[in-house]
């Protein structure tokens, strides 16, 4: 369910939301696509989810689009995720056809509603392949990188350009992202809605009923990562960090992820973490609904201390969640995670289990400094990472697009 925007003004200020307002009289009637791979669980999927209805809350025709595939397919884009984030994959000619195949055949079923558009977004690999099958496009058309593609693969990146050298424009989360390609690039940061079901406030007895129901002891310490079940999240090293915690602290610890659709080799890594928690009824693995966001919402807000000890991350919503709900984060020093840690102020930024068991132990014998610092990461976050802030930078990089259709040339 959509909120609209009146409702954030107690968040934000009455002056934020006039912006947006007058930005969305100059962009009236503009017709934007969003192209995603999946509707459920996610960062895109979340961001989408309000991105769209607050578009149209300021008068820009805005919908949402998925493409279609089957498992094979999603198995190749997972790897061509992996390649751009750095991971040696192997991808065969044979792949690579595939991948443009179900490409041409959602753009079949795609094409009057991308070639007509004024603007088209196209969010991550999978629905890349798009713009090669439109050539009657008459709008621009934006590639979004959600993922951290700083140190590409080289097989899987050369190959990769020819789908995206092309679009008009790219977006990154930040500027260690952007890649020498041949039109103009935006830097976004992603954002939370801190109305949304995952992140606001709770009473009580919602907190005290989700911590009954896994069995959490309300008198320990308890550290908290949410996380698809995926090896750039290290969920192995967290596992690791804790039981280095444990020899000096009984604490306990959850892992808690939900399975995505379109991430078939997360069921391999949850067997493995389940495998590395057996026999210790303190680690809960937990996998998760996909609509579970008020469980997600309870566990940060019931946690002591949260991690997010990506080695790769595209930005990584939940360390902004976590601040957001007062508590310091101690995330891996990788992608977008710099972006919301600031080391020694809203948390920890750590490269190995050993780093994050130190900071753990730092904190939980210094607890002022949990609550000193949670308090720092929620104003960080008001200050940076709300839906309103990237509202706004949307509805500019469109203005800037509209604006520079004559020369080509796109300036913010």
């Amino acid at each position: 369910m959509s909120i609209p925007l009146a409702e954030y003004e107690v968040i934000v200020g009455s002056s934020t939301l006039a912006q947006l307002r007058r930005l969305g009289e100059r962009l009236a009637g503009l017709r934007v696509v969003h192209v995603s791979s999946t509707r459920e669980m996610g960062g895109v999927a979340e961001k989408l989810e309000w991105m769209v209805p607050h578009l149209r809350d300021v008068g820009v025709d805005a919908s949402w689009e998925v493409v279609h595939g089957d498992p094979l397919f999603f198995d190749i884009t997972k790897a061509i995720n992996n390649g751009l984030q750095g991971e040696s994959v192997d991808l065969s000619k044979a792949d690579w056809r595939i991948y443009q195949d179900v490409n041409e055949m959602n753009a079949g079923r795609l094409r009057p509603l991308l070639e007509d558009a004024d603007i088209v977004v196209i969010h991550n690999p999978q629905p890349a392949g798009l713009l090669n099958f439109c050539p009657n496009r008459k709008g621009r058309w934006i590639w979004r990188a959600h993922i951290d593609i700083s140190r590409q693969f080289r097989a899987v990146g050369r190959v990769f350009r020819t789908f995206v050298e092309n679009y008009d424009a790219s977006v990154f989360s930040m500027a260690e992202f952007a890649q020498p390609l041949p039109h103009p690039q935006f830097l976004i940061p992603p954002s939370i809605d801190p109305l949304s079901e995952k992140n606001r406030d709770l009473d009580p007895a919602e907190l005290s009923s989700i911590r009954a129901e896994f069995g959490l002891d309300p008198d320990r310490p308890l550290i908290v990562q949410i996380a698809r079940f995926d090896r750039f999240k290290d969920p192995m090293g967290v596992i690791k960090a804790y039981r280095l915690v444990r020899k000096a602290t009984h604490v306990q610890l959850v892992l808690a992820g939900a399975g995505a659709t379109n991430d078939l080799e997360g069921k391999a890594v949850l067997k493995d973490v389940l495998a590395a928690a057996a026999g210790d009824p303190d680690i809960h693995v937990l996998l998760l609904p996909m609509d579970a966001h008020k469980t997600i919402n309870a566990l940060q807000r019931l946690a002591d201390i949260i991690l997010r000890k990506s080695t790769r991350e595209g930005f990584g919503l939940t360390v902004a969640e976590g601040m957001w709900k007062g508590k310091p984060v101690i995330g891996g020093d990788a992608g977008g995670i710099r972006l919301q840690v600031v080391n020694y102020h809203t948390g920890f930024l750590v490269c190995t289990p050993e780093g994050a068991a130190h900071r753990i132990r730092y904190l939980l014998h210094h607890r002022e400094r949990i609550s000193e610092m949670g308090g720092v990461a929620r104003e960080f976050v008001r200050s940076n990472f709300l839906v309103t802030r990237q509202l706004r930078e949307c509805l500019t990089l469109f203005f800037a697009i509209r604006s520079g259709e004559k020369s080509r040339t796109f300036q913010v």
